[in-house]
């Protein structure tokens, strides 16, 4: 299985822009720059992305963990927040945390902690990140 995107950037850092698409079409020619990345300028840039792709698949992970304890849950609702902090190395993502509420009737307190848990470590956007992955996960 492969997924596609590209990105298009014209111009110096500061001063120019660039475009994302992916090749399903739901992002197509999204405007991104400097000041959408580094500032708080509206508009998308890719560290925001990785945080939608990484509470999308975290909750996706949760509801296959839960299914086989035999748990089907009604909702879950995952936020991630990234931190991107300024090394000696240059710029770096440092560390995401997942807000998650979920309800899922039946689920026992243990048994949700532990689909939780195993969740942020199996789910492939945690795995190919290098940074300190936390969590708040609860019942709703």
């Amino acid at each position: 299985m492969q997924r596609k995107a590209s990105a298009v950037w014209k111009g110096g850092l500061k001063d120019g822009q660039g475009t994302v698409s992916s090749a399903s079409g739901i992002l197509s020619n999204t405007k991104y720059s400097f000041t959408t990345r580094f500032e708080d300028a509206p508009g998308t840039n890719p560290e925001e992305l990785i945080a939608a792709a990484h509470a999308a698949c975290f909750s996706m992970a949760l509801s296959a963990q839960l299914g086989g304890a035999n748990l089907k849950p009604e909702s879950i609702s995952t936020s991630a927040t990234l931190t991107m902090d300024k090394l000696e190395a240059g710029w770096a993502i440092t560390a995401v945390h997942l807000d998650v509420v979920a309800k899922v009737p039946g689920a026992s307190a243990e048994a949700f902690n532990t689909a939780a848990q195993n969740a942020k470590a199996g789910c492939p956007v945690s795995k190919v990140l290098n940074a300190k992955i936390t969590m708040d996960a609860k019942l709703g």
